[in-house]
């Protein structure tokens, strides 16, 4: 490689919240790496960093084993078309963003074939399947963690581990800001306002959108004040949660879509309902309490709660070690447990203030410069005299 060739990284990642990681790593790679080229599977916020995209995200943004099945022919034609591309020209790197199920297939590939495979978000270990450690293992030259207490699980198996904190925590303002975004948002302080948060993927909200008005309804029939937010990732989910709201006949309920602005409407929210997963640290990190929920196809859930470990899905009491804010799931996530979790929030001013306190401190633990940590852990794979140029010592 000479001094003109430009770095190249291929990077895959499968599903919003990857999106937003990678595009936050890229930006901070590009410091060290002005000339580097980035290609492969990505969002809009890694083309808004000068990605290439190969495939879309949205094709591998499934969830679940029967979902998974659906879309089996699609998503291994993608996975045997970058197969075929970075065997033929090998990227200097390659980084999966999270999506392990689809990526680390691919890092073991890649990693037998000289080119470093780091995966960026370790899969969650901790919560089911830890047999995978193993397999992970096997397939990545080094795990960037998210989380403190991952890199234990880690190192009790030799594998290569650097906890660089939650991009996330970075990114969010340490204080409240509620009273800035209901003035964004045209609301009034006074108001009882109800962020709606059922997923960025389609096929979460083929799930859950209905539950989540029905949850809106009986809320407004007790609190008839209430306004609610339903900020929808994309135009495909927004079609859906409209389609939802026609099928349910609440056209008349008193929720403003928003597209985007996923922040503001939580920022603005008294009490978020929510999906499980990254939206829920989102959540916490915006100090907001939260009510969790989460339903995916019957069998698909039959199969991960029979691999699971914890009492607990969603990431706020994950790290907390216990149950902070209230989670149901599955047949559990009816209209009428959800509205009367949110309402019980809603109303208890000291519960509230006490869940605040707690994600501030979560807050702080997981504001690392994680992007820029995790740039100096990938230039670190990358030949000497890059590194030289990037002015990054080796790996130790």
């Amino acid at each position: 490689m000479t001094a003109a060739t430009p770095v190249r990284i291929a990077m895959v990642a499968g599903e919003a919240s990857g999106d937003l990681l990678a595009g936050q790593l890229i930006q901070a790679l590009r410091v060290r790496l002005p000339g580097a080229e980035f290609f492969g599977v990505g969002g809009p916020k890694m083309v808004g960093q000068g990605f290439q995209v190969w495939h879309p995200l949205e094709k591998l943004a499934v969830r679940g084993y029967v979902e998974v099945l659906r879309h089996y022919r699609e998503i291994a034609a993608i996975r045997r078309d970058l197969k075929r591309r970075l065997l033929a020209d090998p990227p200097d790197v390659f980084i999966g963003i999270d999506a392990p199920d689809f990526n680390l297939a691919l890092e073991k590939l890649l990693k037998r074939r000289g080119i470093p495979s780091i995966h960026y978000v370790s899969p969650s270990i901790w919560a089911w399947r830890g047999e995978r450690i193993h397999k992970i293992g096997a397939a990545v030259s080094r795990v960037l963690a998210l989380f403190p207490f991952e890199t234990a699980l880690y190192q009790q198996h030799g594998i290569p581990v650097s906890y660089v904190g939650h991009p996330l925590a970075d990114m969010l303002p340490l204080e409240d800001g509620r009273d800035e975004a209901r003035t964004l948002l045209g609301l009034s302080p006074q108001a009882a306002v109800f962020a709606l948060m059922p997923g960025s993927r389609q096929s979460e909200l083929q799930y859950m959108a209905a539950t989540f008005i029905d949850t809106a309804r009986r809320i407004q029939q007790q609190l008839p004040e209430a306004l609610f937010l339903a900020p929808l990732a994309s135009r495909a989910t927004r079609v859906l949660f409209e389609a939802a709201l026609h099928r349910c006949q609440a056209t008349q309920l008193p929720i403003r879509l928003l597209f985007g602005h996923s922040h503001q409407a939580m920022m603005a929210a008294d009490v978020v309902l929510v999906a499980s997963g990254t939206a829920t640290l989102e959540a916490a990190l915006l100090k907001r309490p939260m009510v969790i929920a989460y339903k995916m196809a019957p069998l698909s859930y039959r199969l991960m709660r029979r691999m699971g470990y914890l009492p607990y899905v969603g990431l706020p009491n994950v790290l907390a070690g216990r149950f902070v804010v209230p989670e149901f799931i599955q047949d559990e996530a009816t209209p009428e447990n959800l509205a009367q979790a949110l309402l019980n929030l809603y109303a208890d001013g000291a519960v509230c203030e006490r869940i605040k306190a707690m994600f501030s401190d979560m807050h702080r633990q997981l504001r690392q410069n994680a992007a820029e940590k995790a740039a100096a852990a990938i230039v670190a794979y990358l030949p000497a005299a890059i590194r030289e140029d990037a002015a990054l010592p080796a790996a130790a």
